[in-house]
């Protein structure tokens, strides 16, 4: 048995699940969105041919082929910091947008290590904080970074005064106009093994997505954290066990 099944199961996540999603080392390394004349499109970082079908996948799984009513608005978060939640979360958001399955909008809540604004190639003077202490709607405070049904709020100019916010009502009230705004809002959020972010707006949320890291997550970490998610009666979605390895180079898998 691998070490990244037993990962896996021992956070109690089906890896029979649909839901679960594999991702290629270094397959979701943070690169730029770039123009070209078809419009936006994802760095090539991001464009990695398998990076992409288990992105894809995971839209499938979590936005599409539910039984029950699709979550609109949806946690990105990490067990442990540097796996990658960033870039799933944004690639996600891409592969909604270019389907245009509605308008999207990707909210970045990572108020100490703010990543999304760099991968957008796009400022962070306005943000989600600054429409937390200030009047407007949301919108305002928001910004098309892809096509033009792809908006980011980032995480706003006044982040380091403003982590208590993100558990104040005023958070909720923005949660609440921000699904009225959007048809599905994607929120990259701290790693859950050393902040407590994602619990709280994952209770404001229609669930979360679990992101793992292969042979580094550790296992007694990803069951406590799954756990206490249960507790907090926030829905696990699906799980994207990133970095995975593979026996053969990376060169001749790409052929594959």
């Amino acid at each position: 048995m691998s070490k990244n099944f037993e990962l896996l199961q021992q956070a109690e996540i089906d890896v029979d699940s649909p839901s679960v999603a594999y991702g290629r080392p270094d397959s979701l390394s943070v690169g730029r969105i770039k123009k070209n004349k078809g419009g936006y499109r994802l760095g090539t970082k991001l464009e990695d041919r398998i990076a992409g079908e288990e992105s894809y996948k995971l839209v499938q799984n979590v936005f599409l082929l539910r039984r029950e009513a699709a979550p609109r608005v949806v946690v990105f978060a990490g067990i442990d910091s540097g796996n990658g939640c960033s870039a799933i979360c944004a690639q996600t958001a891409h592969i909604l947008a270019v389907q245009r399955l509605g308008t999207v909008c990707v909210v970045d809540s990572n108020l100490r290590s703010p990543i999304l604004p760099e991968l957008y190639g796009v400022g962070n003077h306005y943000g989600l904080t600054d429409s937390l202490l200030k009047q407007g709607a949301i919108r305002e405070f928001a910004k098309v970074v892809g096509p033009d049904n792809l908006w980011l709020l980032s995480c706003g100019s006044r982040a380091s005064e403003s982590q208590t916010l993100l558990n104040s009502d005023m958070m909720k009230r923005r949660i609440v106009e921000l699904r009225k705004a959007f048809d599905y809002v994607l929120i990259d959020c701290p790693p859950l093994n050393i902040y407590a972010d994602a619990v709280s707006i994952g209770q404001m949320s229609d669930g979360l997505v679990l992101i793992l890291e292969a042979n580094v997550t550790r296992r007694e970490t990803a069951a406590r954290v799954t756990e206490n998610l249960r507790a907090a009666q926030i829905n696990i979605l699906g799980a994207v066990l990133n970095k995975r390895t593979y026996p053969i180079p990376a060169s001749i898998y790409n052929r594959l």
